[in-house]
């Protein structure tokens, strides 16, 4: 309708600028929002130093590196093995105390230092997909809700001792006294050795105490809402026989310290 002006439209600024030309205030306005595109491209090229800064270069490169010390981890602790193994049979023929070296058996399978085989059971836990959506009333998921996370693996591992497991396994690593279960980022970090999803949890003992303990573990079930709202894999299986590898790495606690 003739005569009808909108508040705010830029017919109003002209007339309230008595020249019937635009007002200046808009006109600084642009001028400062294309300065400050200005300098956050400037400040871009910059920090690029002409490349391109959503290439994941740097991040596929860090991978490699902690893949390939892993690897170097794995033949170092190989070395020792041997090396260990070598000591332990020049110990024994140095020892004239038959009770002693006795007492020192008796410890090696508790500790974990020896093969163990019997029945038990594997726990696998695996990350949902990048592209889970939620079920029945759970709200949307963020990047954390869709991974396993260090305080799950250590739930179960934690349920399976609880449960009465002679000798816990993860991955292909027999857990002992000094092992340190750690995750970064979807990564898991044991004994110096790095390992992806799906992380699978071995332990040898009573199959039924076994569940039980999984089924009474808080932090179990807190992954397992997890498991029933995004996706996330959760499978146990029983299994008649199982054999664990004795522990090989080191037992020295280099960073430990009495408080």
């Amino acid at each position: 309708m003739p005569g009808v002006r909108l508040p705010g439209s830029r017919a109003d600024d002209a007339d309230r600028s008595g020249t019937g030309r635009p007002a200046i205030v808009p006109r600084l306005l642009s001028a400062l929002v294309f300065g400050l595109a200005g300098l956050l491209c400037w400040i871009s090229a910059n920090t690029s130093h002409g490349s391109n800064l959503r290439n994941d270069s740097q991040a596929l490169e860090y991978r490699d590196w902690v893949r390939k010390q892993g690897e170097h981890n794995a033949e170092i602790e190989r070395e020792v093995t041997e090396l260990r193994d070598d000591v332990d049979e020049l110990t024994r023929s140095q020892v004239d105390d038959p009770a002693a070296q006795a007492r020192v058996d008796a410890l090696v399978r508790p500790a974990g230092l020896a093969p163990l085989s019997g029945p038990g059971m594997t726990v696998t836990l695996t990350d949902a997909p990048a592209d889970a959506t939620p079920r029945g009333d759970a709200p949307p998921p963020t990047p954390d809700d869709l991974v396993v996370h260090q305080q799950d693996i250590q739930g179960v591992v934690n349920a399976l001792w609880a449960g009465g497991a002679q000798g816990v396994q993860i991955m292909d690593q027999r857990l002992v006294a000094t092992s340190a279960v750690r995750c970064v980022g979807n990564t898991l970090i044991l004994h110096g050795r790095v390992y992806s999803p799906p992380y699978v949890i071995t332990a040898v003992g009573d199959v039924d105490g076994l569940q039980r303990a999984l089924d009474d573990s808080k932090a179990v079930y807190t992954y397992r809402t997890y498991v029933e709202a995004y996706g996330l894999g959760y499978k146990v299986e029983d299994h008649r026989q199982l054999n664990l590898p004795g522990y090989t790495g080191s037992l020295d606690l280099r960073y430990a310290k009495v408080s």
